[in-house]
């Protein structure tokens, strides 16, 4: 009976029910699209930002202290250097426990060499496009071309160690270059501290700073004229973060994470906080202090927070204008519907089982909306994702649970002034014409 009655008022009253579910799916879909983005946002954020620069820093534990606390700086001009680290050790990067969020790094060896006419300059030696082979068979392409790739190289090419002219090619700054009067192809004799070799512009580059009135040339040309073999005086790394809550804050205070937070210890390092990712590298590069570019961490924090605030807004609002309307919908069935509840009754039928047959028929057409929202929705999330940041948003499972959870919530919600109303329905007043 119950049943009949149901299926006979969704076809009876098809139009309005349509409408809801319409209104339904519009929710379910904006709220579907709005999650999944954000449960992706993160690492596609993340990825664009790696666009301008690394946020973490390597350097050797006992180095630059000086310039560290005072800014104190040799006649050269460059930072008094006491330790390096190991360019035989850089790979173990890739072995941390977060390493496929490790997305760019590069090493730094800065040297002072002397030009033909007499003026000194900074070289900077480092890698361009280095390809390793991690512990794990992960192969990876570490250097500045990708690590800086806000450059304009405006005369020449990119050195690229796959290429082959990074042997004896170096690339210069935009304002050292015209102050020289070099062009790609020149030739010049860089003197340094353990001997003088002969190198060719191979490139010429805006980098908008300080970078413009240097040189940058292969690692191995830097080590070879400032006598330092295998050694690397910084490490620049561009990972993958997760935005710092009070654990990492607290992880960060702590002399010892793992005495300070005890059992969140685990949690922490299993987390990839801008802290965590740096604790692995220390721990996998010796006599290293690995610490975060806080200016751009913080800022990767404040943006993907934000994000994510404007999703949940959006989802919230949807939702809130998917109840608006479900309310007026049901209301307006239930109105029409006034003399059919009112004979009920008026035979006996008491208020429990009519709500639960009018909420069965809501509740059924709302499941057919948020199937059709959630399909609609999942859409709408490819379509931000390959406009916004190029690549698809995944599929998340946990938005399933969510979005069923939200619409059930909205539809009860909207469906509460329609239950008063048959709850206040009195059978005389609608069957004689009363109001």
């Amino acid at each position: 009976m119950i049943l009949r009655m149901i299926r006979g008022a969704l076809f009876r009253q098809k139009s309005k029910m349509l409408l809801i579910a319409v209104t339904i799916a519009l929710g379910a879909s904006l709220a579907t699209g709005m999650l999944n983005v954000m449960y992706d946002v993160g690492d596609k954020v993340n990825q664009e930002l790696k666009a301008y620069g690394a946020n973490i820093t390597v350097k050797p534990k006992d180095s630059s202290l000086l310039q560290d606390i005072y800014n104190v700086q040799g006649e050269d001009n460059t930072a008094l250097q006491t330790s390096y680290l190991r360019e035989d050790e850089l790979p173990k990067i890739k072995n941390i426990f977060w390493a496929f969020n490790i997305v760019e790094f590069s090493p730094f060896l800065e040297s002072s060499v002397t030009l033909p006419d007499g003026g000194n300059v900074k070289l900077v030696g480092t890698w361009f496009n280095h390809y390793l082979l991690a512990d794990s068979g992960e192969e990876f392409y570490a250097g500045v071309k990708n690590l800086r790739s806000w450059w304009d190289v405006t005369a020449g090419e990119w050195l690229d160690e796959a290429a082959g002219n990074t042997e004896n090619g170096v690339m210069a700054g935009a304002a050292l270059a015209e102050k020289e009067g070099w062009q790609p192809g020149d030739t010049v004799t860089l003197q340094g501290a353990a001997g003088s070799q002969q190198a060719v512009i191979a490139g010429i580059f805006d980098a908008g700073g300080d970078e413009d009135e240097y040189l940058f040339g292969s690692l191995d040309l830097s080590q070879a004229l400032s006598g330092r073999d295998n050694c690397v005086a910084s490490i620049e790394v561009s990972a993958i973060t997760t935005p710092d809550n009070d654990l990492a804050r607290r992880a960060a205070q702590a002399r010892n994470p793992r005495l300070a937070l005890g059992a969140d210890y685990d949690i922490w390092y299993c987390t990839a906080y801008v802290g965590a990712i740096c604790y692995q590298i220390q721990e996998a590069i010796g006599n290293s202090t690995a610490s975060a570019v806080r200016q751009v961490a913080e800022s990767e924090g404040n943006i993907l927070n934000k994000t994510e605030l404007l999703m949940i807004l959006i989802t919230g609002l949807s939702l809130v204008g998917a109840a608006l309307g479900i309310s007026n919908l049901v209301t307006a069935s239930v109105m029409e519907r006034a003399q059919e509840i009112g004979l009920l009754k008026a035979i006996g039928a008491h208020d429990g089982p009519i709500t639960a047959t009018v909420m069965a028929e809501i509740l059924i057409t709302a499941l057919v909306g948020s199937v059709a929202g959630y399909f609609i929705g999942f859409g709408f999330a490819q379509l931000i994702g390959q406009s916004v940041f190029g690549s698809a948003i995944e599929m998340k499972a946990q938005v399933i649970p969510i979005v069923a959870a939200l619409i059930a919530l909205v539809t009860i919600a909207g469906s509460l002034p329609a239950i008063r109303m048959v709850l206040r329905l009195r059978p005389a007043e609608v069957l004689h014409g009363g109001h």
